[in-house]
């Protein structure tokens, strides 16, 4: 049992109050998952030739300031903010070139995204914790997609806390669980798909990357996983203009959205959508089982 919530901003006006919002949204999921949390947050791109890479190191006290100093001769105008045991990279060197340096450099230093408008973080700790530890509520951006995790497969560890990611400005977070995650593994290693771990959620991740790399959109992507998915999930995506939503052809796990004017909301029930501005005269309803939910930015 996992908790998601996602927040998107139709106005624009409101994007400074995104942590503000979202931080009781993700908090109201502690029951739901009290073993780690994590958000990702898309806010305004970066320059076209520009790619931020989120970081994370288990030892609180990695030596940022020296990472940065060491990138900064390497790569084209480096800049690194620190936050905790996280960091992100921006520089408009390719980022491949960066994941690659970083790999063999710093072994111990994870890339959690890349893109032009994400900002990813996740830990071990209760929703309140890593809210804290990682001051959620100050977050800015047009939409967010977050994640509250009850371990029931793997270990409680930050690798395998969502949001999970996959090529550049994309992420998804999960409630459920898939059985066929080993043959979906197997067939996206035959095309040259690498993979960090074994979880589940990462499998779907990489082949609905792969599809939008494919040329799909986002929604024509998850049409296709209705037949390559074997499971009971609940589905929140994000792109760099986009969230969307998805549950399985049961609708096992739960969900349930709130639309009004100034905003959509999403959670797993709606105690995480109690407290948000004017929601008594928001549009509720659960989403029917698979069907999909798309709203642009």
């Amino acid at each position: 049992m996992c908790g998601i919530i996602g927040l998107l901003i139709k106005k624009p006006e409101w994007r400074d109050r995104l942590g503000e919002l979202m931080v009781p949204m993700l908090i109201g999921m502690t029951e739901r998952g009290p073993d780690s949390a994590g958000m990702a947050v898309f806010g305004e791109p970066m320059a076209a030739s520009r790619r931020k890479l989120n970081l994370y190191a288990e030892s609180p006290a990695f030596d940022w300031k020296q990472l940065e100093g060491a990138a900064s001769a390497k790569f084209a105008d480096v800049q690194v903010t620190i936050k905790a045991n996280h960091a992100v990279l921006a520089s408009d060197s390719a980022p491949d070139a960066m994941k690659a340096w970083l790999h063999s450099t710093y072994p111990e230093v994870h890339v959690l995204s890349t893109g032009r408008a994400i900002d990813l973080y996740k830990d071990v700790g209760t929703p309140q914790a890593v809210a804290d530890r990682y001051d959620f509520k100050h977050m800015k951006g047009s939409h967010v997609v977050g994640h509250t995790r009850m371990a029931t497969e793997s270990a409680v560890t930050p690798a395998n806390a969502h949001p999970y990611t996959a090529g550049e400005d994309w992420c998804i977070v999960h409630n459920g669980s898939l059985s066929n995650p080993h043959s979906l593994r197997r067939r996206l290693e035959k095309v040259g798909i690498a993979f960090d771990g074994d979880c589940d959620t990462e499998a779907a991740s990489r082949y609905l990357e792969w599809r939008l790399r494919e040329g799909d959109n986002l929604e024509s992507a998850i049409e296709r996983s209705f037949s390559e998915f074997d499971g009971f999930y609940t589905f929140l995506m994000g792109t760099a203009d986009k969230l969307a939503l998805v549950r399985d052809p049961f609708a096992c796990k739960p969900a349930i959205v709130a639309e009004c004017d100034e905003y959509v909301a999403i959670s797993s029930e709606f105690r995480s959508l109690a407290h948000l501005p004017g929601v008594k005269h928001a549009r509720v309803f659960e989403p029917g089982p698979e069907e999909i939910y798309s709203w642009a930015v």
